[in-house]
């Protein structure tokens, strides 16, 4: 299949709707919509939501259906990405090629900024309604899921051990808990809730699951790795930044080598999970090969 072609697709649907549902930047709290927009158009790969909609279309899904899902996963990566930026975490200048949200607006507004946003991704999913010719779609349990991913037992508690993790030596299991719940949680959860908002058999749905857990945790082992290795100016921030907070990665702890081998074991792993599926999980498997060979 031609993926390029697939995510300029996927891509400009998402951003279409995002730009039709996020606030306007206009009244007296213009200012915090006007931060929210800056940062969720400030570029990005859309990666979360695209999986969203592969994973709801393999599954036999309704597309239309799954776009305020897959708007709210950008704005809770997004949120996920103004305060992680700020001093108080990682105090990064750029994100995406642009000045970080408190570069420009400053850090209360960017902290609103990434408030507002959560809290708009689950104004549109309880907005997501069942889809009555498809009995087993299951709103309520893909909000759930995402939740989940985004809360403590997942992105929010990886960060925290993310965060006292820097500068000590850690082990392999300290590695991939912080990996497994960063940034993996809340792609397998896009991939699970687009699969739940599709409904179907319930063995499908957790090969899904399977899916998204290996590819989510290759897709971080392959940015350790960019952080050493990748271009800065392609990636659109700064490279090194791990190496220099001494941060918890995989290359820290098996190398570079070692890295890359445990990266193409999990992404054949994610592939092997669809292997129920036919032709209409292939844009998830072309994916999958996509996120081993990225350069941003």
């Amino acid at each position: 299949m031609d993926l390029k072609t697939y995510i300029a697709e996927r891509r400009a649907l998402v951003d279409q709707a995002l730009d039709r549902c996020l606030p306007k930047e206009e009244g007296p709290a213009g200012e915090v919509m006007r931060a929210m927009r800056y940062s969720v158009f400030a570029g990005g790969k859309r990666v979360r939501p695209i999986l969203c909609l592969a994973a709801c279309e393999a599954m036999g899904g309704d597309i239309e259906q799954v776009l305020p899902v897959a708007c709210a996963l950008e704005c809770i990566h997004t949120y996920s990405l103004i305060h992680d930026d700020l001093p108080a975490m990682d105090d990064d200048d750029y994100r995406r090629g642009v000045p970080t949200c408190h570069k420009v607006f400053g850090e209360a507004m960017a902290i609103l900024a990434g408030d507002g946003l959560l809290t708009f991704a689950f104004q549109l999913l309880s907005g997501v309604s069942h889809n009555a010719g498809r009995r087993k779609s299951n709103p309520l349990e893909a909000t759930q899921v995402i939740a989940r991913a985004a809360g403590v037992h997942g992105m929010v508690g990886g960060q925290v051990v993310d965060m006292a993790s820097e500068g000590k030596d850690v082990n392999a299991g300290t590695v991939r808990y912080i990996h497994t719940h960063k940034t993996a949680a809340l792609i397998a959860g896009s991939i699970q809730a687009g699969a739940l908002i599709a409904g179907g058999h319930r063995n499908k749905i957790k090969a899904m699951g399977h899916y998204g857990e290996a590819l989510g945790l290759a897709f971080q082992v392959i940015d350790d790795i960019l952080d050493i290795e990748g271009d800065a100016g392609e990636m659109g921030k700064a490279t090194g930044a791990d190496l220099r907070r001494k941060k918890a990665t995989y290359p820290s702890v098996y190398g570079l080598e070692k890295s890359r081998g445990i990266a193409s074991r999990l992404v054949e792993e994610a592939i092997d999970s669809l292997r129920g599926f036919g032709a209409e999980a292939e844009p998830l498997r072309a994916i999958a090969r996509y996120i081993l060979d990225r350069k941003k």
